[in-house]
């Protein structure tokens, strides 16, 4: 706590009267100092040696040098980047000197035997992931040092993008329902789209000053926002995601760990990507550059190519070790039972808000309640009443479940992040929550994907006249998503969950600090942003005005009740 402040004035000591000794002149010459002695107006600046000024150029000149680094292979910048720490050679140098299999033999014994991750984190990679399924990179960028960008839901048509099946092995009912579903679902947001378009079209003119292509695009993106809670988390999308090489592998991991087998695999995509040759956007010019280099002289041509088209692996070494971990696995599957039986006669309470601002509480109760949130469906505060009534002994029991499988190398499961002092509990829209994953500096725990909350309707699509046919679609699905999960094959309940449509509702837990919890509710309650998450960040506000009244002056936010112009961008 900051001392206050009192009218005791501590006294500075008095300059001292003692004469200060005068610098001498820097030597006129080598081996001769003069005697004159400084006048006290005068500021004599000692002089640099010879040997220095020769060394830097000149004595005023900075030594400092900065440059970018380009066409360096990923693994062979972090070891340049890694011997900083023990060779005086400069980053020029030590580039000249690496290759690729002294890359590989450094990393082998300083990351691997000797465990230096860090090294790791100077490895930047850039990866495409092309017809994955809206589950799928859901899961992909749930990692918080995640950089990426995903196919937008508001900017594309999404009605030939195609959709993902589950393996239903022998199951050919199950197949046959769950294709029939997503085919209506299609269908649904195709002509959904196109009627919510001329609804738009019919309720907003165009102005004179806006072009004709613009006020379309514009009123066809308003269009899909509405239209994409028919979308299936089946459908097709693609993304690119940059990361370092530690969090690359954490994330494959992670990913082969997966209870969905959509998701596995792409983990070992991933991998492969990372260790297989990149693929390289100038390969075809620069073929035709050796050729003709080749044709005009051989040996030339041959070097070229040696140096022009070799294949580059970006993280051949870093990457190969990932593999599913058991930690993960086995804890997973552990909360999940304990999850199981301490909410066993509990019933899902109706959600009063969409937001909650939760109290405070012992920090062992915060730990073992968000461990057993992400596998149920449970509010916390649900969880939270079972954990405490539980008593001191089953919370250290769920806690130590959390640890029992942790090896040398795991970090702790992301539950254990702890302490923040703004902790929301959100409930919204599957097609909101994906806007609001993004957000990287606050600790997010998703709980899965289920209908059991119902579902999201904008008014639009009443206003428009299609509240029966949109309520007629949502309980077709639910049934259906009902029956997949109900069937005995492998995996059924997850394979169900592809058949969900944006609009049914999931929980999460986002903890954050007062910044981020600004920062949030002002960027998503812009006008240009979806409703969905503009209700959920403006309820973040709320919670926090009503908390704390103080603070609520230092909010810039829009308010989400003030009519939108749809051609507002």
């Amino acid at each position: 706590m900051t001392p206050t402040a009192t009218d005791d004035v501590s006294a500075m000591p008095e300059p001292s009267k003692q004469k200060l000794p005068a610098i001498e002149a820097a030597p006129a010459s080598p081996g001769h100092r003069s005697p004159q002695r400084a006048s006290d107006s005068e500021v004599v600046s000692p002089k640099l040696p010879d040997y220095l000024v020769e060394k830097t150029g000149s004595a005023e000149a900075p030594s400092t040098e900065v440059f970018a680094v380009y066409g360096v292979e990923p693994e062979i910048q972090a070891y340049a980047m890694a011997k900083y720490s023990r060779s005086a050679l400069s980053m020029k140098e030590s580039l000249r000197e690496i290759s690729a299999q002294k890359a590989e033999k450094f990393l082998n014994t300083f990351y691997f035997q000797y465990g230096h991750r860090s090294i790791a984190d100077l490895a930047h990679i850039a990866l495409a992931v092309e017809r994955l399924s809206i589950l799928a990179a859901i899961e992909l960028a749930d990692e918080q040092r995640w950089d990426g960008q995903e196919r937008s839901t508001r900017y594309q048509d999404f009605k030939k993008s195609g959709y993902y099946t589950p393996d239903f092995g022998a199951d050919h009912e199950a197949r046959k329902l769950y294709r029939d579903t997503l085919d209506f679902l299609f269908v649904e947001y195709e002509s959904l789209s196109a009627h919510m378009t001329q609804h738009l079209v019919n309720i907003t003119p165009r102005p004179a000053d806006m072009k004709q292509e613009a006020y379309e695009r514009t009123l066809k993106a308003r269009a899909f926002d509405i239209t994409r809670y028919l979308l299936p988390l089946a459908t097709n999308t693609s993304l690119g995601e940059i990361v370092n090489a530690r969090t690359l592998e954490t994330q494959v991991a992670h990913l082969l760990s997966h209870t969905h087998k959509e998701v596995r695999v792409l983990g070992e995509s991933l991998k492969k990507a990372a260790t297989s040759p990149a693929y390289n956007v100038n390969a075809e010019s620069l073929k035709k550059l050796v050729e003709e280099i080749r044709a005009a002289n051989p040996e030339l041509g041959a070097r070229a190519g040696q140096e022009l088209l070799h294949e580059v692996r970006v993280a051949p070494t870093l990457v190969k070790y990932a593999d599913p971990n058991p930690y993960e696995i086995e804890t997973r599957r552990e909360l999940r039972q304990a999850a199981r039986e301490l909410m066993a006669h509990e019933q899902l309470a109706p959600s009063k808000a969409i937001v909650d601002l939760l109290d405070e509480e012992p920090l062992e109760v915060e730990i073992a309640t968000t461990l057993l949130y992400e596998h149920c469906h449970f509010s916390y505060r649900q969880i939270r009443q079972a954990v405490q009534v539980a008593g001191e002994r089953r919370r250290r029991e769920i806690i130590d479940l959390a640890l029992r499988h942790r090896g040398k190398h795991d970090e702790m499961l992301r539950g254990f992040r702890a302490g923040q002092q703004f902790r929301f509990d959100i409930l919204m829209d599957t097609g909101g929550f994906r806007d609001m994953h993004r957000h990287r500096r606050c600790i997010q725990v998703m709980q899965g994907f289920t209908t059991q909350h119902g579902y999201e309707m904008l008014l639009d699509v009443e206003d428009a006249g299609m509240r029966l046919r949109f309520e007629a679609a949502m309980g077709y699905v639910q049934t259906a998503v009902e029956k997949l999960a109900a069937r005995k094959s492998p995996e059924a309940e997850e394979n169900s969950q592809y058949a969900i449509p944006l609009a049914f509702k999931k929980r999460a837990l986002f903890k954050m600090d007062f910044a981020e919890a600004v920062y949030i509710s002002e960027l998503r309650t812009t006008p240009a942003g979806h409703v969905s998450y503009r209700n959920v960040a403006y309820a973040m506000y709320e919670a926090v005005a009503r908390k704390y009244p103080a603070l609520a002056k230092y909010f810039r936010v829009h308010d989400v009740t003030a009519p939108v112009d749809l051609l507002q961008r």
